[in-house]
């Protein structure tokens, strides 16, 4: 008798260990199969955001909300202590792709790969406009908005200097959490460093006593032309032009010195009427920047383009080129020559 119950129990305990054995197998199985498997739900654009002092569980809640079934919450545990991922996630928004496996989305967050964005200064903005423009970029934190310009400038460390000019325009990434005040003190660094250089590299006959000024002179060169290779001649015209104390006559400071009012055209009033931007009634530069001049507009300001004229004017076929001239009989050849294009244009287009 005892030998049979012997039997009875050693076949049930093989049987239980069969059991578990297929229990096992069908639970890796099926975690494998999660771990590995594209996530569903998922559409292009969607991203889920991970806040300071969200735990895992509040992550995969966050998944569910945004339609991703995949997994047990137990499942989800068991793949980030594979991962290391176990109380590491890093905070920031990371991007749902389809195709995305649980893997993938946990290794990102584990390694803090989480979606850059860009936000670009546009050469030759003004401080208004790039104000209005952080103001619209998301999900950018707005730190700035209630700041007048002085407050602006004493946040960003710099009280008392004005704020026009001083962003270089180019490209820059930032991430959830990052404020508008984060992206002004990279550009503002941006330009400190850009200007030292420009000046740094500064011809050695420039009539410009310090950064400032050229950094002034820069920001008209970037509003007068948006050719490239234009801007060494017309930094060189305005710096003669400097040199024997002749006016600088350059439109986009007098509508600069318009302000709001300007309505998008300049008239002959407005030409006559002083304002401290106005360089056909003022001598010599502005008192500040007029624009955000690039590093191209600089580097002009810096190593200008040899030459006579002193004299330029549009071409007006819609290239954006203009024709240069030595002397003032020139310079009204080519006056001429841009009202006949022009007219030419007008006619053009009303056809």
């Amino acid at each position: 008798m005892s030998r049979k119950r012997k039997s009875r129990s050693g076949g049930f305990s093989l049987f239980l260990l069969l059991a578990l054995g297929a229990l096992a197998l069908w639970g890796w199985q099926r975690y494998t199969s999660f771990a590995d498997a594209p996530l569903s739900g998922i559409e292009a654009g969607e991203a889920v955001v991970v806040k300071p002092g969200d735990s895992l569980p509040i992550v995969v809640r966050k998944l569910r909300d945004l339609g991703v079934t995949d997994g047990q919450t137990l499942e989800w545990r068991g793949l980030a202590r594979q991962l290391g991922a176990a109380g590491r996630l890093q905070v920031g928004e990371y991007p749902l792709e389809p195709g995305m496996t649980p893997r993938d989305l946990l290794t990102a967050m584990r390694d803090g790969r989480v979606l850059q964005r860009r936000f670009t200064i546009v050469e030759g903005w003004n401080i208004r406009e790039l104000r209005a423009a952080l103001a619209r970029a998301q999900p950018l934190e707005q730190e700035t908005a209630d700041l007048g310009e002085a407050q602006l400038m004493r946040a960003l460390g710099k009280p008392g200097q004005h704020p026009e000019g001083r962003f270089l325009p180019e490209t820059y990434v930032y991430t959830t959490g990052d404020s508008d005040l984060d992206v002004l003190k990279r550009a503002h660094a941006a330009m400190e460093k850009a200007l030292a250089e420009a000046w740094a590299r500064r011809h050695a006959a420039t009539v410009l006593k310090s950064p400032e000024e050229m950094l002034v002179l820069a920001s008209i060169v970037e509003k007068e032309t948006g050719v490239a290779a234009e801007r060494p001649q017309i930094a060189g015209l305005f710096e003669r032009r400097l040199k024997i104390g002749m006016r600088l006559q350059t439109d986009p400071t007098v509508i600069y010195g318009l302000g709001a009012s300007y309505d998008g055209n300049i008239r002959k009033r407005d030409l006559l009427t002083d304002t401290p931007y106005n360089t056909y009634t003022r001598a010599g530069l502005p008192p500040t920047p007029i624009a955000l001049p690039g590093a191209d507009a600089l580097n002009a300001v810096a190593k200008p383009a040899p030459g006579e004229a002193l004299y330029f004017v549009a071409v007006g076929d819609g290239s954006g080129r203009h024709l240069f001239a030595r002397t003032l009989d020139e310079h009204q050849a080519n006056v001429a020559r841009y009202l006949r294009n022009y007219r030419a244009a007008q006619t053009k287009t009303s056809q």
